[in-house]
């Protein structure tokens, strides 16, 4: 059994570049099959391959996070599709992610201009830009304007963050791989996360609380 699961955490990270190094939040085999499943929702979407495993989400103030509850999700909506135009970024990912070619078709659905870049090693590109270990996600997402965008973050928050950027922050993210969020989508559940903003002094703050599917409209 053991040597099982060291096998599998290995081959795990070769394909993940091994961005994520915190412990599972939520059972390992939703996170895995929310990850490589089709996307009925997104443009373009083809089944993902990426075995996953989700990060614990951390706040400045280092609290322990509840368990989360696994709630029915409803379809996106499509109400803003060009809440994103007139912006570009540059999305850096593994080849083989699944999960992160599906957000980068939502994105664009919502009017990103997005280049995705597929990188050997994710994490350089994350130190690069300083996202804080314990806010990585799967792919890293930066625009033109050099603001950074961690993970699966909705358009509706990235629209809302550029419009009027804090002055003391470099981007958001939404840390690990939340289930029901946007490119995690799977059957009907969903996982409430938060969008948490990146602070240029490393420091890191909740920007936004997701509690339902209808908040990321």
């Amino acid at each position: 059994m053991r040597r099982y699961t060291n096998r599998f955490i290995n081959e795990h990270n070769l394909i993940s570049g091994r961005v994520l190094s915190a412990i599972v939040v939520l059972p390992l085999s939703l996170t895995i099959a929310a990850c490589s499943q089709p996307n009925s929702a997104a443009a373009d979407s083809t089944p993902a391959t990426e075995p996953t495993v989700a990060a614990q989400n951390v706040q400045t103030t280092q609290t322990e996070q509840p368990t989360a509850e696994i709630m029915p999700v409803s379809a996106h909506s499509d109400t803003h599709p060009t809440i994103l135009k007139n912006i570009s970024a540059t999305v850096y990912k593994d080849a083989n992610c699944g999960c992160c070619k599906e957000w980068v078709g939502y994105a664009e659905g919502h009017g990103l201009n997005a280049t995705a870049q597929n990188v050997e090693d994710v994490s350089l590109f994350k130190e690069r830009y300083s996202v804080p270990q314990q806010m990585r996600s799967c792919h890293t997402t930066v625009t033109t304007d050099g603001y950074v965008f961690e993970g699966h973050v909705p358009a509706k928050y990235m629209a809302q963050f550029l419009k009027n950027p804090p002055s003391d922050a470099i981007g958001l993210a939404v840390p690990s791989m939340p289930v029901g969020s946007p490119g995690m989508e799977y059957q009907d559940k969903f996982m409430p996360y938060k969008v948490m903003q990146l602070n240029k002094d490393g420091s890191t703050a909740i920007y936004a609380t997701i509690d339902s599917p209808q908040q990321q409209i």
